[in-house]
């Protein structure tokens, strides 16, 4: 039998009242088993235990592996730095126009980490629950440009030498793109989209440099029946409509601390484009207690009742000291929430 989507299982939700409950978990589940960032990150064995673990103790509906935005560019050779107790970093390192034809002749595909985080999806998918949505991380195209060129660089680029950039671009999203196939082939069902060093482009170099190429991205996913998500961390206010052109299935937003209001972003979108979010990860989710956590969640969801494209999930990816009855509690109350 066909799986539903991640529009059906959301929809299909709504009809009894009910929300689909996806926080951005991974890191917390590091401590839980002992292990440490640095080894979760490169073996997958490791990596699959902490993803397991949250599934079990937490049942979230749709859950990924651990949030890693230095995966693409080491594969094709940027210098890497890998701490023991943090993500894997991509400090900003020589680059010349040069580099682009060397890059272009690598194949992603025999890279050890890329095959770990494909592993470990092929692990979820066989070790999971099936009625947990197995999700999968890519970053976005402008933002694999940018760690490739530098931040700076990229952004001046955007205006300056957009003939450049937009060369770079369209090599990073054919990379992407074999990562993303060999995703949905271990067993993805959803593909997120990171995008992060993108918010601070205009909606103009944003279309140009992001959305556009996301496009084939969405293109390919929809292909194989698989559900596709943009996510962008800060103020996104300015970016809605081409996020949304890109044809995903779904936007994924930060907090309220930093400028987003779900109510007015949900009266833009038509109901068939997912809003997902955005309970602040380091607000009462990391300092605050159970009852500031359930406070916070019933109060979005209120105000997201009228609205059948929602779906409850935290800003970004929770901290690694998250509290674990914080995590709790923020399941409970969304699952247990009944929308009137």
């Amino acid at each position: 039998m066909k799986r539903k989507n991640l529009m059906e299982i959301v929809q299909e939700k709504y009809k009894h009242k009910r929300r689909v409950v996806a926080p951005l978990l991974g890191f917390p589940g590091v401590d839980i088993t002992g292990s440490n960032i640095k080894i979760a990150q490169q073996n997958y064995g490791e990596h699959y235990k902490v993803i397991k673990k949250l599934a079990e103790m937490f049942e979230p509906d749709l859950i990924f592996p651990l949030m890693d935005l230095s995966v693409e560019a080491n594969a094709l050779g940027r210098y890497t730095i890998f701490p023991r107790e943090e993500s894997a970093t991509v400090p900003k390192d020589k680059f010349v126009s040069e580099d682009i034809d060397r890059i272009r002749e690598i194949n992603i595909g025999f890279d050890s980490r890329i095959n770990g985080y494909v592993n470990t999806v092929k692990l979820m998918k066989l070790g999971i629950n099936e009625d947990i949505f197995k999700g999968a991380y890519v970053i976005g195209p402008y933002s694999l440009a940018a760690l490739i060129m530098g931040a700076d660089e990229a952004a001046m680029c955007s205006v300056m030498e957009p003939e450049k950039l937009a060369r770079l671009c369209e090599l990073s999203v054919d990379k992407i793109h074999k990562y993303v196939n060999m995703l949905i082939s271990a067993g993805a069902e959803a593909i997120c989209i990171l995008e992060p060093t993108a918010v601070m482009l205009g909606p103009k170099q944003f279309k140009e440099f992001s959305t556009r190429y996301v496009k084939h991205i969405v293109d390919s996913c929809k292909f194989a029946g698989v559900s596709t998500i943009y996510h962008i961390c800060g103020n996104t206010n300015h970016l809605i409509n081409e996020m949304v052109d890109s044809g995903v299935d779904g936007i994924s937003l930060d907090s309220k601390e930093v400028g987003i209001d779900m109510v007015e972003i949900a009266k833009m979108l038509t109901k068939d484009v997912l809003i997902i979010g955005n309970i602040n990860p380091t607000g009462a989710m990391l300092i605050g207690k159970p009852e500031d956590v359930r406070k916070e969640v019933k109060s979005l969801m209120k105000m997201m009742d009228p609205y059948v494209n929602f779906v409850l999930s935290t800003g970004c990816d929770l901290p690694r000291e998250t509290p674990l009855e914080n995590i709790k509690a923020f399941m409970e109350t969304g699952k247990n929430y009944k929308i009137e």
